[in-house]
């Protein structure tokens, strides 16, 4: 009997699991932008800021309280802009490469691993390219909340978002490369 019973947990489980893939697919599909504010933790210092996103793989967030820190990637490109620096990589070479890609979120979203956090967020662990990066769900509407990676030097990075709002229209000048000072 109790044989059964363990099955029929361990069924109905995976069928809740499937249910939550699937209702973060939908959201996905139905997202053309995201603009929030977040909160960012890289070994132990604390930034936080506001962003927008704009799919497939565009992203500008200004930091609040730095030297005039923007992030921009124009789908290709991610440059990190300080008044004392400016470092520019190809965005396929970084963990934001995947997190800013809904479709392939939405196509590997079965192939991650799920964990419910206290019946609050639903986390994906993903593996890819030598990046390890955890992306977190909303249990009720289904926005993304955040991210964490670690990338092949063993830096983590933590990303908490805030305030989100969802298809909200933007300039796309905003996602221009800035031109290095």
């Amino acid at each position: 009997m109790f044989k059964y019973f363990f099955l029929l947990f361990f069924f109905l489980l995976s069928i809740a699991n499937a249910d939550n893939r699937d209702k973060i697919i939908k959201k996905l599909k139905n997202t053309y932008s995201v603009s929030f504010s977040f909160e960012q933790s890289i070994s132990g210092k604390i930034e936080n800021g506001d962003c927008i996103i704009k799919y497939p793989k565009k992203i500008f967030c200004k930091y609040k309280k730095s030297n005039n820190k923007i992030l921009v990637s124009n789908g290709k490109s991610l440059v990190i802009s300080t008044r004392t620096g400016y470092y520019r990589y190809p965005l396929k070479n970084t963990p934001l490469y995947f997190i800013l890609d809904k479709n392939f979120l939405m196509e590997e979203i079965y192939n991650f691993e799920e964990t419910i956090i206290d019946n609050k967020l639903i986390n994906y662990k993903i593996f890819e390219n030598n990046n390890e990066i955890n992306i977190f769900f909303d249990n009720k509407n289904f926005n993304i909340l955040g991210w964490q990676t670690k990338d092949i030097y063993q830096n983590q990075s933590t990303t908490n978002l805030s305030d989100i709002k969802i298809n909200q229209k933007f300039n796309d000048d905003l996602f221009n490369i800035p031109i290095q000072n």
